[in-house]
C-alpha cells in the first residue's frame, strides 16, 4: 500500500457511509478550491458502486475527516481519487457477497445497479443497506481489490455538471465571507508598515474612546486588532486605531534583487533525477571536448502573489471552556490545526477546523494566517464568533509570495547538434513555507501573527528541501535525454519578502528557462525548435503531446512576418501530466504582446471529467499568461507598493487569448495531477514566440514593454 492517504485512513468506514435514505455519503480530506475535485471523486466512487454520481453526497471536510494532508502538488486524484475508487470498490466486492448469502444465490447471478443489489433469477433485490445489515462496514480497504475495466465505464469519462456549479453562477453559493453566525463580530486587523515593523505605542485614549463605543480592541505584542457587531463602524474603528499606533520601522532590503539572488548565502544541493542529495555539489567542468557549440543564459523571474480575487477570510469562535471552532478556505486543515494548536499552546483535540469555500488560490495565500488572525481574536473574546477578514492591501501586502528566481543553464551541443552537457542552477528562497507540524516544531512560525505576538515564534529558517521535485528544485532537470546533466538547487537566505507556495511552485521558473534555452540552443544551429525536441526524447507520450500542440497552431503553416509561433513543453514533476503550449502572437509599436491564439495539449492518462480537466488546463494557461506579461510585486525600503489592481495588474478578461485545449486520453492508465501541468511551459512558449517575432530574447519575467526595451536595446 504505497497511497499515503489509505496508509493514514486504512478502514473502509472512514471513506464511504451508506446512509438510510439510500443515499451514499463519501469523505474525504482533499478540499475542492474550484478545482472540480468534488465532482471527480463522486464519479470514481459511483463507477465502482454503479450508482449515477450525481446522487452521491460529498461535504466540505473538517478535521474528523480522513486526514490527506495538503490539497496541493496535483496529487488529488492521485491519492483521494485513488483511495475513494480502492474503497469503492472494495464496499462493492463485500456488498455482493453479503447480498449473496441473504439472496440464496451465487454472487454471478447478481445485478448491482442504482442503490439496489438484486437476483437476475428472481428480481428479489436489496439495498446496499439492507445487504449491510444497516451495520458499518468495519472491514479495511483491500489496496489490491480489482477495478472495473474500462470496457465496462458507464461514469468515467463523461459529461457531469460541476457541483454547486448553479448555485456559483445564480450567486446564491454561500462562501465563508458570507457567513452569519448569533452574536457575530466583525474583525480587523491593524498592519505594521512592514514585516520588520514593531508596536512601539499605542494612544490610550484613543483606546479607552473605542471601548467606550463598543468596539473590542486585541492587542498581543505588535498583533493589533479591533473587532465589534456592524462591519463598516469597525472598518471605520480600525482606520482610527491605525492613526493611534505609533511603529518602529526598520527598512528592507530593496537594493538589487536579482544581484541577491546569486550573492547572498545560500544553501546548495545537488539534484539527481529531481531529488536532491546531501552531498558536496560538484564543481562546473568545461564544456566536453566534442562539443562544437557552448551556450549560457541566465534568466529572471520577480516575486509573483496569488492574486486572488475575494481578500482571505476566516472565521473562529472560542468557547468557554477554551475550546475552538475555526472556519477556513484553507488548502491545509489538518496541518494547520497542528501549527494553530502548537502557536496558541492548546491541545489539539480542543481545535476543531471546519473547510468552507473561499477565495481561490492555487498556493499559499492569506488564508491560513487569517485563520490565525480570527483565532486570536476569538479567544481574547470567548463565546463569540468573530468573522474576520482582510482588505485588499491585506491580501496584496502580507500574504507569502512566490519567491523570485534565477536560473543559470549552460549547454552544449556537438557536431550532429545533439546535446551533449547540461547544466542548470537555480536559485530561490523557499517555496514551502505553508504552516504545517514538523520535528523542528516550526509550524507556528510560518503563522504571520505568531511573528508579531508579546512572545513571538522563532522566524521561520526553511531547511532545503529534499523531496523528488519539490520547491525551487521542481523541473529543474530536464525530461530530455541527454548524457551529462549538473543540476544544483542554491536556497538563497535573507532575502527581502515572505514567500511559499504558489502553483508550480518553483516549476514555472525552471522551465521558463530550460525551454528558453532549448529554443536558443535550437536556433544558434539552425534546427527547427519542435524538431529538436523531439530529436531529445525517448517517451512517445512526450512525443505525442509537443505533436498536438504543434499542429493544433499551424506551426508549418505561412503566417506574416510580424506574427510569432512558439513552442514549450513539460512533464509536471517529470513524473505527472505531459504538457505542450503552443502560442502565436504579435508585438506592437508600444511593445506589448498580442496573443493570438493558443493550445494547450495535454496527456493526463485516463481523463475521469474531461470538461473539468479542459478548465483545469485552460485555467491554469491563463493564470500563467497573467504572470508572464503583467505581474510582479514591487517593494522598497519601507514596504510593499503593489497593494492593489492598479500596483499589480493581472490578466483581463479583454486581454484572454481563445485556448484550444487538445486532451490525449489514455483508457486504463492511471490518471495523473492536472492541476499545475499547463502552466509550466507558458512564460517559455511565449517568450519563445516572442522571439520568432521580433528576434529579441527576453530573459527577465513578466514580458512586459519596460523588460522587451531593455533587452532590445542589450
Amino acid at each position: 500500500m504505497n497511497n499515503p492517504s489509505l496508509q493514514n485512513n486504512p478502514g473502509l468506514d472512514n471513506w464511504i457511509i451508506l446512509e438510510s435514505s439510500g443515499a451514499v455519503r463519501i469523505k474525504s480530506g482533499k478540499v475542492d478550491i474550484g478545482q472540480r475535485i468534488s465532482t471527480v471523486l463522486s464519479v470514481l466512487v459511483g463507477e465502482e458502486l454503479e450508482i449515477n454520481p450525481a446522487h452521491i453526497i460529498i461535504d466540505a471536510p473538517d478535521t474528523s475527516y480522513p486526514d490527506e494532508g495538503m490539497t496541493s502538488g496535483s496529487n488529488s486524484i492521485m491519492q483521494a481519487g485513488n483511495a475513494l475508487r480502492t474503497a469503492a470498490a472494495t464496499a462493492r466486492r463485500h456488498l455482493i457477497v453479503k447480498a449473496a448469502k441473504k439472496l440464496g444465490t451465487d454472487t454471478a447471478n447478481l445485478i448491482f445497479d442504482g442503490g439496489l443489489i438484486s437476483n437476475r433469477d428472481t428480481n428479489q433485490s436489496l439495498t446496499y443497506l439492507e445487504a449491510l445489515d444497516g451495520n458499518s462496514f468495519d472491514i479495511p480497504v483491500d489496496p489490491d481489490v480489482t477495478l472495473k475495466s474500462p470496457a465496462d465505464y458507464r461514469w468515467i469519462g463523461q459529461a457531469h455538471e460541476p457541483r454547486s456549479i448553479t448555485n456559483m453562477v445564480n450567486g446564491t453559493m454561500t462562501y465563508l465571507h458570507d457567513m452569519v453566525l448569533p452574536e457575530m463580530l466583525h474583525a480587523r486587523c491593524i498592519r505594521p508598515p512592514n514585516y520588520r515593523a514593531r508596536l512601539q505605542s499605542l494612544n490610550d485614549t484613543v483606546v479607552e474612546k473605542l471601548q467606550m463605543d463598543g468596539f473590542n480592541v486585541v492587542c498581543d505584542g505588535s498583533f493589533l486588532a479591533i473587532a465589534g457587531v456592524d462591519e463598516y463602524p469597525v472598518i471605520k474603528a480600525a482606520e482610527r486605531l491605525a492613526r493611534a499606533a505609533s511603529w518602529n520601522c526598520p527598512t528592507l532590503n530593496a537594493t538589487d534583487l536579482y544581484g541577491q539572488l546569486t550573492s547572498n548565502a545560500c544553501e546548495s544541493r545537488p539534484v539527481l533525477n529531481g531529488t536532491p542529495k546531501d552531498a558536496p555539489v560538484p564543481a562546473l567542468h568545461a564544456p566536453p571536448a566534442t562539443a562544437a557549440v557552448t551556450l549560457t543564459a541566465r534568466y529572471d523571474k520577480p516575486y509573483i502573489m496569488h492574486g486572488s480575487i475575494g481578500p482571505s477570510a476566516a472565521m473562529a469562535m472560542a468557547d468557554m471552556s477554551g475550546a475552538l471552532t475555526v472556519w477556513s478556505h484553507s488548502q491545509g486543515i489538518q496541518p494547520l490545526k497542528s501549527s494553530m494548536a502548537e502557536a496558541i499552546g492548546m491541545n489539539p483535540d480542543d481545535l476543531h477546523i471546519q473547510h468552507v469555500p473561499g477565495a481561490g488560490c492555487y498556493g499559499h495565500n492569506g488564508a491560513d494566517d487569517v485563520a490565525f488572525d480570527a483565532a486570536l481574536v476569538a479567544l481574547a473574546i470567548p463565546g463569540q464568533p468573530v468573522l474576520m477578514k482582510w482588505t485588499r492591501e491585506d491580501e496584496h501586502a502580507w500574504e507569502p509570495y512566490a519567491s523570485a528566481m534565477s536560473m543559470k543553464l549552460r549547454g552544449s551541443l556537438n557536431a550532429d547538434s545533439a546535446i551533449i552537457d547540461w547544466n542548470h542552477e537555480t536559485y530561490s528562497d523557499t517555496h514551502l513555507g505553508r504552516p504545517r507540524p514538523t520535528p523542528g516544531g516550526e509550524g507556528p512560525s510560518r503563522l504571520l501573527a505568531a511573528l508579531h505576538r508579546e512572545e513571538p515564534a522563532p522566524p521561520f529558517q526553511p531547511n532545503p528541501s529534499m523531496a523528488n521535485h519539490a520547491g525551487l528544485h521542481r523541473n529543474i532537470d530536464p525530461y530530455y535525454t541527454i548524457q551529462n546533466v549538473r543540476a544544483v538547487k542554491n536556497l538563497v537566505r535573507d532575502l527581502p519578502l515572505r514567500t511559499s507556495a504558489l502553483r508550480c511552485l518553483g516549476g514555472y521558473a525552471n522551465i521558463f528557462a530550460l525551454e528558453s534555452f532549448m529554443d536558443e540552443l535550437a536556433h544558434h544551429v539552425g534546427v527547427d525548435p519542435v524538431a529538436f525536441r523531439l530529436r531529445h526524447l525517448d517517451d512517445q507520450r512526450a512525443y505525442d503531446v509537443i505533436q498536438a500542440a504543434a499542429k493544433g497552431i499551424g506551426w508549418l503553416k505561412e503566417r506574416d512576418d510580424d506574427i510569432g509561433r512558439g513552442l514549450a513543453f513539460s512533464r509536471y514533476c517529470n513524473s505527472k501530466t505531459y504538457a505542450a503550449i503552443a502560442v502565436e502572437l504579435s508585438v506592437n509599436e508600444a511593445a506589448e504582446i498580442n496573443i493570438h491564439k493558443a493550445v494547450v495539449a495535454a496527456d493526463a492518462g485516463e481523463v475521469v471529467d474531461r470538461a473539468g480537466l479542459e478548465m483545469q488546463l485552460e485555467g491554469g494557461f491563463l493564470q500563467a499568461v497573467s504572470w508572464t506579461l503583467y505581474e510582479e510585486v514591487k517593494f522598497d525600503a519601507d514596504s510593499i507598493t503593489s497593494r492593489d489592481w492598479e500596483t499589480y495588474p493581472i490578466l483581463t478578461f479583454a486581454q484572454a487569448p481563445r485556448v484550444e485545449v487538445i486532451i490525449l486520453d489514455r483508457p486504463g492508465e492511471p490518471a495523473l495531477g492536472a492541476g499545475e501541468a499547463s502552466s509550466e511551459p507558458v512564460a517559455a512558449a511565449i517568450a519563445n514566440a516572442l522571439f520568432d517575432a521580433t528576434q529579441v530574447r527576453v530573459r527577465r519575467l513578466p514580458l512586459s514593454p519596460d523588460n522587451l526595451r531593455q533587452a532590445a536595446s542589450a
